[in-house]
C-alpha cells in the first residue's frame, strides 16, 4: 500500500469524499474531515475567488478548533479540486490562493496538471489527478503527480468506462504509488474490495449526496434514496462528455430517458430553457442501490467504518 506519509494517523478510514460540483461545500467538507475521512470540494463551487478563500478560512478554522479541543481526535486533512482547463479562467488566481493557504491535497481534473504540480510541490503539498484511461494515467505521472484517481465505470458525474478490476490491475503493472479508486463505492465492504484490488484509498461521492450537510435539493437527496443502479443512464448529451445521471431527473425535465440521442458530439441544444447538467439534471453513480436514508455525514462515516471492520472480520474467518 502507498498511502502518503502526510496522511499517517490522520485517517479513520481510507476514504476521500469526492469533490462534487454544487453539492460539496464547507459544511460537508468539515463534517467529513471531523469524521476522519478527507473532505474535498471543487474550487469553482465558490462562485468568486474571494468566496473561495473565505471557504478555506472557514474549513481551516473549524478543523483547528477541533484539534485544539481534542488533540487525540483523528481529524483528516481537506482537499480542493481544480479544473485544469483553458475554460477555467480562474485557475491561476485560485492556485495562488491554494499556495497561500498551503492546501494539503489538490485534486486536478481534465488537462495536464503540470502547472499545479509545480505550485503545490513548492510548499510541500500533494497533487492527485483524475484519470479515466491508461493513456491519461501515464500522462499524469509524466506531469509529476503524487497519486492517481482511477475514475471507473459506475462512478457518478463524468464517470469512466473501464472495469475497476481491470483498471487497477493494469495501472499497478507500471505504478507503485498512491491509487484512489472511484466507481460505485457506497459501503464499507466496497472500500475493502478496492484495497483488495490494489487501491490505497476509496473515492466516495454519491453516498454523501444523501446527507444533511450536502448542498443538494431535498428532491435530489430523496431521488438518490429511491433509486437503484437501473435508474442510472449514461449519456453525453448534456455536457458533451459521458456522465451518469438519474433517469427520474431527466424525466422531470420533460425528456424520455429511454430515448435520448446517442453519441452526441457536444452539448444538446434545447433552446433558452434547456435543462442544465448538475443543476437540473442530477448525477449519481451505480452505488445508489445501497443508499436507503438521508443522514448526517458523520453517521455515514460511522456506518462505513462498521461495515469495513465487519467485512475484514468475515474475510479473516472470524
Amino acid at each position: 500500500m502507498a498511502i502518503p506519509a502526510a496522511f499517517s494517523g490522520k485517517l479513520a478510514l481510507p476514504v476521500i469524499g469526492s469533490p462534487m460540483f454544487i453539492v460539496s461545500g464547507p459544511e460537508l467538507v468539515i463534517a467529513q474531515c471531523l469524521s476522519g475521512i478527507i473532505g474535498a470540494f471543487p474550487a469553482l463551487n465558490a462562485r468568486q475567488p474571494g468566496e473561495f478563500e473565505a471557504w478555506l478560512v472557514r474549513i481551516e478554522q473549524a478543523l483547528a478548533e477541533a484539534r485544539a479541543a481534542d488533540p487525540t481526535r483523528v481529524i483528516a486533512p481537506y482537499a480542493v479540486n481544480q479544473i485544469v482547463h483553458k475554460s477555467n479562467i480562474r485557475l491561476e488566481e485560485d492556485i495562488g490562493i491554494v499556495v497561500r493557504h498551503k492546501v494539503p491535497l489538490v485534486i486536478t481534473s481534465l488537462s495536464s496538471p503540470g502547472m499545479v504540480v509545480k505550485a503545490v510541490h513548492g510548499y510541500g503539498g500533494l497533487v492527485f489527478h483524475d484519470v479515466a484511461s491508461i493513456r491519461h494515467a501515464h500522462k499524469a505521472l509524466e506531469a509529476g503527480v503524487d497519486g492517481l484517481i482511477l475514475v471507473s465505470a459506475g462512478a457518478g458525474g463524468h464517470g469512466g468506462s473501464l472495469n475497476p478490476l481491470a483498471f487497477v490491475g493494469e495501472v499497478r503493472r507500471f505504478y507503485s504509488g498512491t491509487i484512489v479508486l472511484s466507481g460505485a463505492i457506497a459501503k464499507g465492504e466496497a472500500i475493502l474490495a478496492a484495497q483488495a484490488l490494489g487501491a490505497d484509498l476509496a473515492y466516495i461521492g454519491t453516498r454523501f449526496i444523501a446527507t444533511s450537510e450536502a448542498n443538494a435539493a431535498e428532491g435530489y437527496k430523496q431521488m438518490i434514496v429511491e433509486a437503484g443502479c437501473s435508474d442510472i443512464v449514461t449519456t453525453n448529451i448534456f455536457t458533451g462528455v459521458h456522465g451518469n445521471y438519474l433517469k427520474a431527473s431527466i424525466a422531470a425535465q420533460g425528456m424520455d430517458p429511454e430515448a435520448l440521442p446517442a453519441n452526441q458530439p457536444g452539448k444538446l441544444d434545447y433552446g433558452s430553457n434547456k435543462p442544465r447538467a448538475w443543476k437540473d439534471i442530477w448525477s449519481a453513480g451505480h452505488g445508489v442501490g445501497v443508499i436507503a436514508d438521508i443522514i448526517p455525514a458523520a453517521d455515514v462515516v460511522a456506518r462505513l467504518k462498521a461495515e469495513y471492520a465487519a467485512a475484514r472480520q468475515r474475510l479473516s474467518g472470524g
